[in-house]
Formats: C-alpha cells, structure tokens, sequence
C-alpha cells in the first residue's frame, strides 16, 4: 500500500495484528535447550475463508516493476514475507521452504511472492536490508538473497567488507554502484517504508507473513504454507467462477521465473 495512505487498523486488522505479533514472539523466541525449529505450529484450515482478512489483502504491492518480488503481479495468491537477513528462521525458511514454492506455485503462476524488508537486530540488520534492496535495483535481489541466507552466512556478519562480497557472489555487475545504493536515501526510505508496514501488522519478530490476508508467523513446516496457498488459490478461482463463470477463472500461465 503506498506509504502515503494511512494504515488504519480496523476491527478485523486488530484481531489480525494481534494473532500476529502473539504468534511471532512464540514462534521465533529463543528456543529451549535441546529444542530446534519453530516452537509454534500454526493451524490452517481447509475452509479458504477461515483466518482470511479482507483488509490485509490490500498490503500486496501486485507492482509489476518491484525488484524485490518473484512471481506475476497478477497471480491469483500473493505471499508477503516481513524478514531479516540476521534471523536464524529466515534463513530456515529461505533455504528449506521457499525454493519449493518458487518451483512449486511461483513457476507455474499460481504465488507471487513479495519481500518486505524488516531489520529488528540492529545495525547490521538495517545495513544488510539496504544492500539487499540496493543489489535489487540491478536485479540480483533473489541472487542476493540466497547468498545472505546460505548456511553459515549470517555468522560472519554484515560489515561493509562482507556486503560487498555477498554482492559479487549474488553477481551485482556494478560495485561502485551498489556500495553508493546501499547508503543512499532512497534504499533507507524503502526499507523504513517495509518496517512501517510491518509494524503496523503488529509483527514483533520474524519471518511473519501473510497469504492473501492471511497470516502466519515463524518458519512453519512446508505443509502450512502449501495448505493456506492451496485454499488462497481455490478461493481465487471460486471468485472468479463466481464474476465470469469461467472454470479457468482467477489462473493463468505463468513464464517460469517471472519477476525474479
């Protein structure tokens, strides 16, 4: 939504907002010795409508031109993901369960996926989500991204230095350019406006998401995310059954790899 429009919560965003923020801190705190993973299991129903809020649908972008999203903008179901590049459930989710559902429902048009980015561990945090953004406008954001999140990458830290070897592995083609994006105005004005947003969802931790209004928190197990995109999706097409009358309404053919 643009950062002009006001974000009123109203009735069913508060409830939303809510189930978020409490989901989130249990789904992403510290986990217990011994303990690994998500500590929390969020529960998706096959009714498409059951957790779906209306209001937050209008959080999707759906902009053609968004370096930072993978997918047709007119995909029937829209993922939104609030991360950080210093999360340890980011980067579980990044490397376990989002290559699926890129290959799964991004390639043949079914998900777009858009990233917001949401820094909440500090300085490096904030930098490494600029630098994301910044190797975005010379589309390599994706690359990028994998390279940030590869096992082990978070614990050598973000410094300068290391940014700007994360951009040459993601094969950001210009140096001197994406050094000057990472600390420019308009990269701190695109990541304040992803924490904004994210904030007023009341994410408190990350990953946080939302499916088509539908929110989820904490790197949930690849069945939560296939079973709400699954629902997303049939909701969709029983919209667009419901407009047109058309069996095919609500999907089409995707070019694999679209908005990557």
């Amino acid at each position: 939504m643009p950062k002009s429009k006001p974000l009123v919560i109203v009735a069913g965003v508060a409830v939303a907002a809510a189930l978020l923020g409490v989901v989130s801190y249990t789904a992403t705190k510290p986990a217990s010795p011994g303990a690994s993973g998500s500590s929390a299991v969020a529960e998706v129903s096959a009714d498409p409508s059951a957790g779906v809020y209306a209001e937050l649908e209008a959080y999707a972008r759906r902009d053609a031109s968004d370096k930072l999203a993978a997918g047709r903008a007119d995909a029937p179901v829209v993922l939104i993901e609030y991360a950080d590049f210093k999360c340890g459930y980011c980067g579980k989710f990044a490397r376990d369960t989002e290559p699926v559902l890129m290959k799964k429902y991004v390639e043949n048009g079914t998900l777009r996926i858009e990233w917001r980015n949401f820094p909440i561990f500090g300085e490096e945090s904030e930098a490494v989500a600029r630098a994301s953004w910044a190797a975005g406008q010379q589309g390599r954001f994706w690359q990028f991204h994998k390279a940030a999140y590869a096992e082990g990458a978070k614990e050598k830290g973000f410094g300068r230095d290391r940014l700007a070897a994360l951009a040459a592995e993601a094969g950001v083609p210009d140096a001197a350019r994406f050094a000057k994006d990472t600390e420019g105005t308009a990269a701190r004005e695109a990541v304040r406006a992803d924490q904004e947003q994210g904030y007023s969802l009341g994410a408190t931790s990350t990953p946080s998401f939302l499916v088509n209004g539908r929110p989820i928190a904490g790197a949930q197990p690849l069945e939560t995310f296939t079973e709400a995109i699954e629902a997303a999706a049939k909701a969709a097409e029983d919209k667009g059954k419901g407009k047109t009358g058309s069996p095919e309404a609500g999907h089409g053919t995707a070019k694999p790899g679209a908005g990557q």
